[in-house]
């Protein structure tokens, strides 16, 4: 099983959901309101990191987990969905999970998504 966090720019929350929600056998997702900053330097550029410099830029982040095989298919969605070109489109990571267990059944591995 494959955990997926994406740090996506808020306006393009809706839009990378609905297409989530377009893939057969989607299994869900979970969404965070966030601040974060990048590399924080233009091209070329060094930042000097000041206290009174750090400035964050609102985010959202969305976890997914899902089976391995559909793993692939979810990071191109969310690229394709999300990507505008600027800077500030966000990140993506994919870690193996060692294990899953629902709650309410118990079940794990597979059979809890």
């Amino acid at each position: 099983m494959k955990e997926i966090k994406a740090t996506i720019q808020p306006h393009m929350r809706a839009n990378v959901i609905r297409a989530l929600h377009e893939l057969p056998h989607f299994p869900g997702v979970t969404v965070f309101k966030c601040q974060g900053q990048g590399r924080g330097r233009g091209q070329g550029g060094v930042y000097v990191v000041t206290e009174d410099s750090i400035n964050y830029h609102p985010k959202d982040r969305i976890e997914i987990i899902c089976a391995n095989h559909m793993a692939g298919d979810i990071v191109a969605v969310i690229i394709k969905t999300a990507h505008t070109g600027n800077q500030g489109d966000g990140i993506i990571t994919v870690a193996d999970l060692e294990s899953v267990t629902r709650i309410r059944t118990r079940e794990s591995a597979d059979t809890a998504l």
